[in-house]
């Protein structure tokens, strides 16, 4: 047996000023063939998943083309072009292929295009034919579409967040993949949409949780494939943002259409759980402060980079800097004009900059420093958090500089803090910290949790806040949870024929 694979996946924060360029996408992943089976072979992501799964059913693997970069604006036409040609010239490169198992996101959005997978995938069938399977591996945050549902066999979404199941996810598609071409199941998926957004929600914890044990419960049905809960990401200005159930099943259309609606009325009943109350940075260190335990984590959730932020805000920083602390560490500030600076004068010296709030005027303003060079860094390591454990990650030259009894962290590279080793790299051991702070809104827990005595969320003004009234949407579908009143968005389901 041989499967195809390959990888195109972007969060696109239509808010961003940064747009996605070909070479952001360079900047992480444009591979090729068996670059790709290098890269992400034992890695826990979903292509590593892919992978191994395939190698240990002594599968063939034929990869393709893998584009991946860090969630920002939206992604140019230039790029959305190349990542085409690439792709369907690698496709066409084998002739003979039993099934497609892809990795995809969901909340990918071009300049001129809405649904980035949706496009890919109605491109992948055209090359592929109507008879191979097309399996495709899905973050939870995706907006998902009817055309991914039409042009795919089987949509696979993480049930996670953090995504520590990533890899299982690429385990199921080739195991799913197989039973396709075998004739053992017949797959049939039914989306329900719902009216609703909802801030960046852990699953390990209610209302989240519960939704999942809910899907679970589903899946034991013997002709269940799949339930999946896709969150959707509220930071994208398109019409079909929100959250959906999709529910697969083995030549059953319409116990699909029963169990995702039945799904659907569950979270709708849980709507205001999701909603959180948000505490200002000076509260959250304030509360962090009077807690006799540590170390107290502090992630900056409204500034987190993995949801297509700067990462260069101010707000936190600021007032862990007027706060005059002891045992206080900040990771990281994406800052390469500094890290640079810091390079050219060495450690062991002072140096005067302005930190942070260049991107935009959003997240902050600059933070003139006197700070001292405590170390140096290429930025380099293996991830070692349960989420895509064993990523070799490289923040480009970074810097460890104190200001104020705060050890402040910068880096070249923006990305979001998944595990303590950006510490570790700067000779930080978190747990002899009192307080931790961090840019990251949940997949930080996947490594920090085992140690952090508490976890305060702290939210300001930024792309990824909680707070979705202080974005200017154009586009949405209207009315829409939590934007509008909810006898509105009752009336118009209603209406629909789509109660909730």
């Amino acid at each position: 047996m041989r499967i195809l694979t390959g990888q195109v996946s972007h969060e696109t924060n239509t808010f961003a000023n940064v747009q996605t360029t070909k070479e952001l996408f360079k900047l992480w992943e444009w591979d090729h063939k068996e670059e790709i089976v290098k890269k992400h072979r034992k890695v826990r992501d979903y292509l590593g998943g892919i992978v191994d799964r395939a190698e240990e059913l002594e599968i063939e693997i034929l990869p393709t083309f893998s584009a991946f970069t860090y969630p920002s604006g939206l992604i140019m036409q230039e790029a959305f072009q190349s990542i085409k040609k690439e792709l369907v010239q690698a496709i066409r490169e084998y002739s003979d292929y039993d099934a497609v198992c892809f990795a995809m996101h969901g909340a990918g959005t071009v300049d001129g295009v809405d649904d980035l997978e949706g496009e890919l995938m109605e491109m992948i069938r055209t090359e592929i034919g109507d008879e191979i399977p097309l399996v495709v591996t899905l973050d939870l945050h995706g907006n998902l579409t009817q055309k991914m549902v039409d042009h795919s066999d089987v949509l696979l979404g993480v049930n996670f967040y953090p995504h520590t199941d990533s890899y299982e996810r690429g385990i199921e598609a080739v195991d799913v993949a197989c039973q396709i071409v075998n004739g053992e199941v017949r797959p049939t998926s039914h989306l329900t949409k719902l009216p609703m957004m909802i801030p960046t929600s852990t699953t390990n914890l209610p209302p989240a949780k519960t939704i999942n044990e809910y899907c679970w419960e589903a899946e034991k049905l013997p002709s269940v494939i799949d339930c999946t809960f896709f969150h959707g990401f509220p930071y994208t200005d398109i019409p079909d943002v929100g959250v959906s159930i999709i529910t697969t099943t083995n030549d059953d259309p319409e116990l699909a259409k029963e169990l995702s609606a039945q799904t659907a009325k569950k979270l709708w009943e849980h709507r205001k759980e999701f909603i959180p109350e948000p505490i200002s940075p000076k509260d959250g260190i304030k509360h962090a402060l009077a807690e006799s335990g540590a170390p107290i984590v502090i992630n900056e959730t409204s500034d987190n980079p993995g949801g297509g932020t700067p990462g260069d805000g101010t707000y936190l920083l600021e007032a862990m800097i007027e706060s005059n602390l002891e045992k206080a560490c900040f990771g990281y500030i994406f800052d390469p004009e500094v890290a640079e600076k810091a390079h050219e004068i060495g450690a062991g010296r002072y140096i005067d900059i302005e930190l942070g709030g260049k991107t935009d005027n959003l997240h902050g303003q600059p933070l003139k420093l006197h700070a001292y060079v405590k170390c140096l860094s290429d930025g380099q390591f293996n991830q070692s958090s349960p989420m895509w454990q064993g990523t070799k990650v490289n923040l480009g030259k970074s810097a460890r500089l104190v200001v104020n009894g705060v050890d402040v962290i910068v880096c070249s590279v923006k990305s979001q803090v998944l595990d303590e080793q950006i510490f570790k790299l700067h000779g930080i051991d978190v747990n002899e910290y009192k307080i931790v702070a961090l840019k990251s809104s949940q997949h930080f827990r996947a490594a920090f949790e085992p140690i952090a005595d508490k976890i305060i969320t702290v939210d300001s003004p930024g792309l990824s806040t909680i707070d979705f009234t202080s974005f200017d949407y154009k586009r949405l579908k209207r009315p829409i949870f939590p934007l509008d009143r909810e006898e509105e968005v009752v009336q118009a389901k209603t209406l629909t024929g789509e109660n909730v």
